[in-house]
């Protein structure tokens, strides 16, 4: 799950677009006609027992282009990089499941035997096959789940303002969608309607599905936004059609006026899922070898506390970089459908074919560590949303918050205020959100041990994720704030360890 970065804007930026749409509460000092020039801004850093200190810094460029958005991209190498991604990512997905199938988990073995073999007999013989019920099975689940999202009651949440000057609405039920989803399931399996395996079972042709599924919604979304675009403005084209399938052009794809794309995928058949695939797994396990490990149930609690953090936290996710920058393309319509289900989950398909039993202090500790790198993350987030919800005017560790106020421009021409927090944990680095999960990660993985590196799969995809994502959000940053975020970068030295990195 990612957390928001230091450049996420606040509750002034709300207060901006009160006055835009019409609505109480917006003052002159945070909105601006633009007159072609920069604006001045000014810190404000917050310190007890001390007087509000004030440098004036220019911030916000004069270009009518906004590029602090998604990056443009657009070269060759980008765009080799983004068709080798959609090409090998569905190819390796199936290799996994085939060294978990095949291989006793080994992906060394299962890589050995692709290149003794060839990829035309590989394949012939170990490639997952796909399976009408499974089909029929994974379009089911699909409209169960988008009619969960569309009738189900929720919060009216507000995401955060685009680089265009949209604020979009969403109505975040995601909680109650996972509820009515496992209360059914487990009645289902209680009453011996639906066997508890069923997943684990049939992830050969699930997994297929979900594939075909992934790849059709990532050509759809492409289509869409040169056909029927929802927010034309907030579009963002490189010039390459590998480049931009691949990123995604649309930053907010809907149906209608609600139906959003990316809240969809991402929670339900993504999120959702992975819950529900954790309780077939263990179901699994208990059928094949007639007992459940300790390690597949640390895991399962693990992965619980996480995803229904995100479903409590919905409207908190709208704030995050997969809402706000990052466009629909294949990185999130097929990663959401196809990726978070598979790989989010790999310990657990790993666990039930494969048990390992832990000693009592090494599950307590590997248990207590996951839930110390939640505590972390949650904490981190806390600050940031307090410090949100009352504009800075909040104290952080007993000490009121320090923050630096600076500002930014949108495509309409508009200039807004954003704070950048400087106290608590995000004083001591830029990328405070991303420690936490970092060390849940690797907890997850730990309770399949050390003898195959396949069950690790998931937190070495978590390091490379979020140390892009500390690079991303590092250039965006600069791009969005200018002098600001330098000025930032030197009271917030560290990215993500101190005295490290």
């Amino acid at each position: 799950m990612d957390s928001p970065s230091p450049c996420r804007s606040f509750s002034c930026q709300h207060r901006v677009l009160n006055r835009k749409f019409g609505e109480p509460g917006m003052t002159a000092d945070h909105l601006q006609e633009s007159n072609g020039e920069a604006d001045k801004s000014v810190i404000y850093t917050q310190r007890p027992q001390a007087s509000i200190s004030k440098k004036w810094i220019s911030a916000v460029k004069t270009d009518p282009i906004i590029s602090w958005g998604r990056w443009a991209g657009g070269s060759w190498l980008s765009a080799t990089g983004c068709a080798g991604i959609s090409i090998f990512g569905p190819l390796l997905v199936f290799l996994l499941w085939i060294a978990l199938e095949d291989f006793n988990g080994s992906l060394f073995a299962s890589l050995s035997a692709f290149w003794a073999k060839g990829l035309i007999p590989f394949a012939v013989r170990f490639a997952p096959q796909p399976s009408v019920k499974a089909c029929i099975g994974y379009v089911a689940w699909l409209f169960f789940q988008a009619t969960l999202y569309a009738v189900l009651p929720g919060k009216n949440s507000s995401g955060q303002l685009t680089p265009a000057g949209n604020l979009l609405k969403y109505n975040t039920n995601g909680l109650f969608a996972w509820v009515v989803t496992h209360l059914l399931a487990v009645m289902a399996a209680i009453s011996g309607i639906l066997d508890p395996a069923m997943l684990a079972k049939h992830w050969e042709g699930l997994l297929v599905a979900a594939n075909i599924y992934g790849l059709l919604l990532s050509a759809f979304s492409y289509l869409k936004a040169y056909i029927a675009p929802t927010h034309p403005e907030d579009r963002k084209f490189s010039g390459s059609v590998l480049y931009d399938f691949y990123m995604g052009i649309e930053l907010n794809p809907r149906f209608g006026r609600s139906w959003d794309f990316k809240l969809f995928h991402i929670g339900r058949p993504g999120l959702i899922a992975w819950t529900l695939i954790d309780l077939s797994y263990v179901a699994w396990q208990y059928q094949l070898h007639g007992f459940v490990t300790n390690s597949i149930i640390i895991v399962s609690i693990l992965h619980a506390v996480y995803a229904l953090d995100f479903f409590i936290n919905e409207d908190w996710y709208l704030r995050t970089i997969d809402i706000c920058h990052d466009h629909f393309g294949f990185y999130l319509a097929w990663g959401s459908v196809v990726w978070i289900p598979t790989i989010y989950t790999v310990q657990v398909q790993y666990l039930a074919r494969y048990p390992v039993k832990l000693s009592p202090l090494s599950a307590t500790i590997i248990l207590l560590t996951g839930l110390g790198g939640y505590a972390l993350f949650r904490s981190v987030n806390h600050q940031k949303d307090i410090f949100r919800r009352t504009n800075g005017q909040c104290e952080i560790w007993g000490k009121k918050a320090e923050y630096i106020s600076c500002k930014f421009k949108t495509q309409d021409g508009l200039n807004h205020e954003s704070l950048l927090l400087c106290s608590g944990w995000w004083g001591m680095v830029r990328h405070a959100n991303y420690v936490g999960d970092l060390v849940l990660s690797y907890a997850m993985c730990a309770p399949c041990g050390t003898t195959h590196l396949l069950p690790w799969t998931y937190a070495l995809f978590m390091t490379l994720l979020l140390m892009h994502r500390c690079s991303r959000d590092e250039q965006r940053c600069l791009e969005k704030y200018g002098e600001d975020w330098k000025a930032y970068r030197e009271i917030v030295r560290w990215r993500l360890i101190p005295g490290i990195f």
